[in-house]
């Protein structure tokens, strides 16, 4: 053990980025080796659909997932609002373990909730109806039917549409609500929280039903890698890394 956790997301893997499947391979087979665990928070990849999916820069990256969670270090995967259809191929490749889209884990002794981090910006209710769509296992079904070729161009008219749709709305509508913030982490009984998905690195400390809280943002890796570094003592710190 080497008394050090790896939480990261929003990387958004893709063949047109070079630089960031680079430094990410370089983060998973350096620094990450040494790890206790590595925590991928959703949005790795520019979009997914489905686990026969295969583009170069994929494959160098499910290599490097490999060799990781082959090393001896644990390896867990969350979902995100662009790769959430990975599934259990996926997971037998790589070596990941698929965790529920909200999960509490054991950090060093202290209960920590995990997520993307989409569910918390209800604020932005067009998203969120396409999200509740987009789970339901009867769009999922015909989705992984139909051919490949089909279902990359859709995710890339869908990829197009987000991009255009988060130009007209605010900042506030596509950040979390402090209300929803709350909710989830006392439904889950937790004073920590992790999470990605705005893109708003940073650690906000706030109160909690009275009790010290804090929740942790991940950034995104468009300008250069972020990894959040977390230690036994409780020492949390952003690690940036060149692309």
């Amino acid at each position: 053990m080497s008394g050090i956790i790896y939480f990261l997301s929003d990387m958004h893997v893709s063949d047109q980025r070079p630089d960031i499947t680079r430094a990410l391979v370089n983060f998973l087979s350096g620094q990450a080796r040494q790890a206790d665990a590595v925590y991928l928070l959703g949005d790795v990849f520019d979009y997914w659909v489905g686990d026969d999916y295969l583009t170069d820069a994929v494959k160098i990256v499910k290599n490097a997932l490999k060799e990781l969670s082959d090393s001896g270090v644990s390896l867990f995967f969350i979902g995100g609002n662009r790769d959430f259809l990975v599934g259990k191929r996926f997971s037998r490749e790589t070596g990941c373990t698929l965790l529920d889209e909200h999960s509490v884990v054991d950090l060093y002794g202290t209960p920590t909730l995990i997520m993307h981090g989409d569910t918390l910006c209800t604020l932005d209710v067009d998203y969120q109806a396409f999200r509740k769509t987009s789970r339901s296992w009867w769009w999922q079904l015909f989705m992984c039917n139909l051919p490949l070729f089909v279902r990359t161009k859709i995710a890339e008219k869908l990829k197009r549409r987000s991009k255009s749709s988060k130009s007209m709305k605010s900042e506030m509508i596509m950040d979390v609500t402090a209300e929803e913030v709350s909710l989830q982490m006392r439904q889950h009984k937790v004073l920590t929280l992790i999470h990605g998905h705005t893109h708003r690195q940073a650690i906000h400390q706030f109160s909690l039903d009275e009790s010290p809280a804090t929740r942790i943002v991940l950034g995104d890796w468009f300008s250069s890698g972020n990894v959040l570094a977390c230690t036994p003592d409780g020492t949390m710190n952003f690690i940036e890394l060149p692309l």
